[in-house]
């Protein structure tokens, strides 16, 4: 495993990453963001993306929650909140793309082998015919929620203190 790779091995029923900072990895996107405690139950009750309206409240609580964390020094909780505004994005462009938020079809090339989430590399439908695109993907109120997000998320990734922290996190526990 990559010294970068997120950690899938350990016991998140069990580890505290506020307490254990040195336990955690970035990882790739959003990974370990339904994993990492106390983050997850902090940051979770906020996340919403149903209508515009209701992913800008969510956004804007989970962003205040971000600049917390990094006014405390907590890289880990940032880095979390940084992923649960990415993954406002993706999830409400799923559902803006695909009002089922199935994107593949069922069928014969099914994954069957594919492992659970969080282990998984996507869909065990992935292979399948992908499901057609709703015609207001672009224009539903998925897509605004997820416009919504996007402002934030790319704000977050950005902010100066942010990437300080992320140097000096790798610095300190990437050996």
């Amino acid at each position: 495993m990559s010294k970068n790779a997120f950690n899938y091995s350990l016991d998140f029923n069990t580890v505290d990453f506020r307490k254990q900072p040195e336990l955690y990895r970035i990882g790739v996107g959003e990974q370990g963001v339904l994993l990492v405690q106390p983050y997850k139950s902090e940051i979770l009750p906020h996340w919403k993306f149903k209508t515009e309206a209701v992913a800008k409240e969510s956004a804007e609580k989970i962003y205040a929650l971000f600049e917390n964390y990094l006014a405390a020094q907590d890289f880990v909780g940032a880095d979390m909140a940084r992923k649960y505004l990415q993954m406002g994005f993706t999830r409400a462009r799923r559902y803006a793309n695909y009002k089922s938020g199935k994107k593949y079809e069922t069928g014969e090339q099914d994954n069957a082998a594919a492992l659970p989430y969080p282990y998984s590399a996507g869909s065990q439908h992935k292979g399948n015919p992908v499901r057609r695109q709703e015609e207001d993907a672009l224009t539903n109120e998925k897509a605004k929620a997820a416009a919504v997000f996007k402002t934030y998320w790319f704000r977050a990734k950005d902010h100066p203190d942010y990437l300080r922290q992320k140097e000096q996190f790798k610095k300190q526990y990437y050996k």
